[in-house]
């Protein structure tokens, strides 16, 4: 690069613009060079705008796919201008000028450049003293005209407002607001509305004693909604369990289970989400067996084992005999008819649901009908 800046030089016209998303922007320069160098007739070869560099050479605007047809330069002798039409956010960079000249290595480019930066207008929502009424407010970070005309859009018609400030008289709107300038009217600001859809959301969607469950409120809201969570008591009534987007049980109770509701808010309006049930699922508790009749049971008559034990999903019963691999019954009841010497022994009782599973046994013990009628006898006498 020629780098005597004496007799080499660009200058731009200013060195930042803040420009509205769509509109036109316009920048340009001056640049000097001396009629000859090195005793050298110098010849301007190319000029060119450019925001990149590949391998030290500048990418010509116009060959920038980023910006294709919607770019425009103009040059009269050494002062050049650059239009780029319906700019947008990603348009926000430093834009450099360079000239290229017949001698060897004469390339300049001027530098720092113009910094562009693209804003959207913005609406700013203002709550008023009185409860229901609401200022809209359309700004943007961009000094604009004095003179300019604003438009008001409200679910995408024009409203009779023409100043910067919107008056609502109605909280819980379901319009949509945004402002445009008048003659831009096609891109306008993003919209302010209060919040539409809630919903409430758990994750995972089983919930599993002493897992990690999440509550998620959401809503399609600008400005941004602010979140309650509500579980719902038994008076019916909301009682506020928190007030943070995602709510988290780190390990979750069976106690915690119930119905669960959201509300999302902001100045423009509330709206509250359908609830939801959370039922906490749980493995069988530890089983409680019993025996009837109980104590020893006499040859010839029959027994009842029932266990039960609390769980969520409902358990399933089987029942085992110590000592044997083949199943001897399932349901809470087994019941052994004209009971013999060979049923003697422990019963076990498994207890199982797709969460965990419990065991447990119970003795039982066959006596011969003799024995029993003499233990009667002696008893009577």
């Amino acid at each position: 690069y020629i780098s005597n800046i004496n007799i080499w030089g660009v200058t731009y016209s200013r060195s930042s613009i803040c420009a509205l998303k769509g509109s036109k922007v316009e920048m340009s320069c001056k640049y000097i060079y001396p009629a000859k160098y090195n005793n050298i007739n110098i010849v301007i070869v190319k000029t060119v705008w450019f925001t990149k560099v590949i391998n030290g050479d500048f990418v010509d605007l116009k060959d920038d796919t980023d910006y294709s047809g919607r770019v425009g330069y103009s040059c009269i002798n050494t002062f050049c201008s650059l239009k780029i039409f319906n700019v947008s956010q990603t348009d926000s960079k430093e834009y450099r000028f360079s000239f290229i000249t017949n001698q060897q290595g004469g390339k300049y480019m001027g530098s720092p450049g113009v910094s562009l930066s693209v804003r959207d207008l913005q609406v700013k929502v203002n709550r008023l003293n009185d409860p229901i009424r609401i200022q809209l407010t359309c700004h943007t970070d961009c000094q604009l005209d004095p003179s300019v005309s604003y438009v008001w859009l409200e679910d995408g018609k024009a409203n009779k407002e023409n100043n910067n400030n919107l008056v609502l008289s109605s909280f819980n709107t379901t319009h949509r607001y945004q402002c445009a300038i008048r003659g831009h009217e096609d891109v306008p600001s993003p919209a302010v509305y209060a919040p539409q859809t809630t919903v409430l959301s758990v994750t995972p969607s089983e919930t599993v004693e002493g897992s990690k469950v999440t509550l998620t409120c959401s809503s399609d809201a600008n400005p941004a909604a602010k979140y309650n969570i509500y579980r719902v008591n038994e008076d019916q009534h909301g009682q506020l369990v928190s007030t943070e987007i995602q709510p988290v049980f780190s390990s979750i109770q069976v106690s915690d289970s119930g119905r669960y509701y959201c509300a999302a808010g902001n100045d423009l309006g509330s709206r509250t989400s359908p609830s939801i049930d959370i039922n906490v699922k749980y493995a069988p508790r530890s089983p409680s067996v019993s025996q009837s009749p109980s104590g020893d049971i006499v040859v010839g008559s029959s027994v009842t084992l029932t266990c039960s034990s609390d769980a969520n999903p409902a358990a399933n019963y089987t029942w085992y005999k110590e000592g044997e691999k083949a199943q001897k019954a399932s349901g809470e009841h087994f019941t052994i008819t004209n009971i013999q010497n060979e049923h003697r022994g422990n019963y076990y009782c498994k207890v199982q649901n797709k969460i965990g599973h419990h065991n447990t046994s119970v003795s039982v013990t066959v006596v011969p009908e003799m024995m029993e009628m003499r233990n009667a006898i002696e008893i009577t006498e």
